[in-house]
């Protein structure tokens, strides 16, 4: 069914209906989008704010399998949207804004797309991921990919040898301090208070790995660097105000994510900070027909690998459950 309304009625009328839309265009999406596609489904994928994903701010992506000389973040999603676009989904921008989700089998859910226009599907794959949480600082931005980063299993690796800064004082400070002290020489970890939220277990890892100091009480004013990249990272303790400068080439922020999962609130089930609930062994979320793959709903692993399996996934129970339909 396809209704075509003028101009004037856009905020009224449906303009078209599909079996499958997704929400959002990193590895998660492009993945459920290839299986849908090649499912004969005809996806419709909105590609959202940040086309891509958070891997287009990566300079270098070297632990996706099939790339055995690593490859650039944005080149890898373009790959990606060529090899959708080559089996039939259509890659649209847009901003998905509002969403009325149905809540009995077969039903259609509405999408309203940069607040003006309305589509409807039959089945909704959700993968608008997360984004990490920065400090603030213009300079975060300027040395993003070159010193800067919020992941360090994704880029901890290019920091071999090196002298790196973790900012951050929980559970996923500790575990990306401790994982880069295999890699390091040296571990500096800033903690504005005077103790960690981080777990008695993680905590006591952290103390007992030699290469790993902690400054307590401390506060990042500035990084510090050259046309090549960072080279350190500006610091104060703010209980004496005294501020030192710390040698580093890698700045890892580790205070946490928020998934991007704002406009399905009060309709999906999700917990306290936002990420989705899935069904065990499954993405199917609690209302029949949406699905939910990669970071939105992935607060442990995070990277882009699992994300894309959850995408594949999400497209197999699309297919599924319109094929109960009848479809």
């Amino acid at each position: 069914m396809s209704i075509h309304p003028t101009f004037e009625n856009l905020n009224t009328e449906i303009m078209e209906q599909h079996d499958c839309i997704i929400i959002g265009s990193g590895p998660a999406g492009y993945t459920a989008a290839i299986y849908a596609a090649r499912a004969d489904l005809k996806p419709i994928m909105y590609m959202g704010l940040q086309p891509g994903g958070q891997l287009t701010t990566t300079t270098e992506v070297d632990n996706f399998p099939g790339y055995p000389k690593g490859t650039d973040g944005n080149a890898m999603m373009e790959d990606l949207k060529n090899q959708a676009e080559r089996f039939g989904t259509e890659v649209r921008f847009g901003l998905v804004s509002k969403t009325e989700l149905a809540t009995e089998v077969g039903g259609y859910h509405t999408l309203t797309v940069d607040d003006s226009i309305q589509i409807q599907a039959r089945t909704i794959i959700i993968s608008t991921g997360a984004s990490a949480k920065y400090l603030g600082l213009p300079a975060e931005e300027k040395y993003m990919g070159f010193g800067v980063s919020a992941c360090a299993v994704c880029d901890g690796f290019f920091y071999k040898g090196q002298e790196v800064v973790v900012v951050g004082a929980g559970d996923t400070a500790a575990e990306e301090a401790t994982y880069l002290a295999k890699l390091c020489p040296k571990v500096t970890m800033l903690v504005r208070k005077d103790s960690m939220r981080a777990s008695k277990a993680m905590q006591n890892r952290v103390m007992a790995t030699p290469n790993i100091e902690v400054l307590w009480n401390t506060e990042t004013v500035d990084l510090e660097g050259d046309d090549k990249g960072l080279t350190g990272v500006r610091v104060k303790n703010n209980k004496t105000g005294e501020e030192q400068s710390i040698s580093a080439t890698g700045f890892f922020v580790a205070i946490g994510h928020k998934p991007n999962t704002d406009i399905f609130k009060g309709q999906i089930d999700m917990d306290e900070t936002g990420y989705i609930h899935t069904v065990a062994d499954s993405t199917a979320t609690n209302l029949p027909g949406v699905f939910c793959s990669g970071d939105a709903q992935d607060k442990i692993y995070r990277q882009a690998i699992t994300a894309a399996g959850t995408g594949c996934m999400a497209a197999l129970e699309s297919e599924r459950y319109l094929s109960a339909l009848g479809h």
